[in-house]
């Protein structure tokens, strides 16, 4: 096991890491901007090195800095946590070549899922359930372009083979605007991410957003814990999160499992990662694979007893999964609601000194966040600040104790969307469950218009 390991990242993630590695003993380096200077995590490390100034790029994108973070201070380890460097196979690549080990999958790896068509391309190959869709990257010809789309059938949605975050798509209902869409998407892809590289699938009108959560081994070991909902979300980022998902039964949940854990095996998967979906009228259709930790993991933590920052440690340190398949049982319902520093409704991000802070407590309640009373929340990054995480027997009961705590949870000084899940909660079709992706850019719709 490593004696030592360099944290990566900053917020909430940065802290959650520290404490699985505190609880195990291993010393904890936390790197960090000048804006992160006075944050909770940074006190409690072994040893902090600051990299830069608050901006992101000369700070926590500095790969050169953060080796040298780990040079001078003889980690062993780097954990890159989610977002910034966490699926850059270029910054995992450099983490093995100077010596280091890189807390999560290997280089080639991130590079074959990080790219949706080598990655769909992947999935029809290891069995898993894929969005009809064109074979491979789109052609140049419009005629080609043309009979794959008639082929799929209306609407379609072009992407970009190297997007994310909701950037680099576009929606199709007609012929007629078909070759002019393609066009501009190649042209976005090529500015945005510097791959012009597109492909087209079936767009699902009324689709869920469902993931399946695995871990895997370098020894060819690989399980599944259950599957979450995130379909609760407004411009492709996630606001609520729950497991189980609501509706779905224990044989699919056992199929879309395995075919994922069969995945992982062929791929030669190592560490903690997560296969989305949508999912529409019983039928999985994978849509990519999150190589790191989930900003959402808790909820499946909470559910299996399974500490999923602690296995992706053990198995980097080249240890066997501590699980096996038959020993994953889920148990209760767990919710999550991010906790943003934004108007609850007009969604501007309100950075800031935090007057007073009034944590939620009680049965069945975590909070992973990094804040507290006089933390000023910096404008360069994220601005998710907490993470209010519920656990009941049931999901009427989850959802119950969440209402409960997000009427305590008290955050001064700036503005957080704690109105907006306190709204939720009490939404008719949330309670029942199951609503679709763009349900809640639709409530919000009618909200502005009454």
């Amino acid at each position: 096991m490593f004696e030592k390991i360099l944290i990566a990242n900053r917020g909430e993630i940065a802290l959650r890491i520290q404490r699985a590695c505190r609880e195990m003993g291993i010393k904890t380096v936390v790197v960090h901007s000048e804006a992160d200077r006075e944050a909770k995590y940074v006190k409690l490390a072994d040893e902090s090195v600051c990299i830069g100034p608050a901006a992101s790029n000369l700070s926590y994108l500095n790969v050169p800095a953060l080796i040298a973070a780990a040079e001078v201070t003889d980690a062993q380890a780097i954990h890159p946590g989610y977002g910034f460097l966490s699926e850059n196979a270029d910054f995992a690549e450099r983490v093995e070549q100077s010596g280091f080990v890189f807390i999560g999958p290997r280089p080639e790896t991130i590079r074959l899922m990080g790219d949706k068509v080598s990655a769909k391309n992947a999935m029809i190959a290891s069995g898993v359930p894929c969005v009809p869709g064109s074979e491979g990257a789109l052609s140049d010809d419009p005629a080609e372009i043309t009979k794959a789309a008639r082929k799929i059938g209306f609407p379609i949605i072009i992407k970009a083979s190297g997007g994310g975050g909701g950037r680099g798509m576009r929606v199709v209902h007609t012929e007629a605007a078909l070759i002019n869409s393609v066009n501009m998407t190649k042209a976005e892809a090529q500015a945005a991410f510097g791959n012009p590289t597109v492909y087209m699938e079936k767009f699902l009108e009324h689709p869920r957003h469902i993931e399946i959560q695995i871990l895997a081994d370098e020894h060819g070991h690989a399980i599944y814990l259950g599957e979450r909902d995130c379909s609760m979300q407004r411009r492709h980022q996630k606001v609520i999160e729950e497991a189980p998902a609501p509706g779905i039964t224990e044989a699919q949940r056992k199929k879309i499992g395995e075919s994922c854990a069969a995945a992982c095996r062929k791929i030669g998967y190592r560490g903690a990662g997560t296969f989305e979906f949508l999912y529409e009228n019983g039928g999985f259709y994978f849509i990519e694979m999150n190589t790191r930790v989930q900003v959402e993991h808790p909820v499946t933590e909470l559910i299996t007893g399974v500490d999923i920052v602690q296995e992706q440690i053990r198995v980097a340190a080249g240890e066997k999964l501590r699980y096996t398949q038959k020993q994953i049982q889920l148990r209760g319902h767990a919710m999550e609601c991010r906790i943003n520093a934004e108007d609850p409704f007009t969604f501007v991000p309100s950075p800031g000194k935090i007057e007073s802070y009034h944590p939620a407590g009680g049965p069945g309640i975590r909070i992973d966040s990094h804040i507290y009373q006089g933390y000023t929340v910096p404008s360069h990054y994220d601005s998710m600040v907490a993470k209010l995480i519920s656990y009941g027997d049931t999901r009427d009961q989850a959802m119950a104790r969440m209402r409960v705590a997000l009427s305590e949870m008290a955050i001064t000084g700036i503005k957080t969307n704690i109105p907006l899940h306190q709204e939720l909660m009490v939404d008719a079709a949330f309670r029942v469950g199951g609503t679709p992706i763009h349900y809640l850019e639709e409530r919000l719709s009618q909200m502005k218009k009454s």
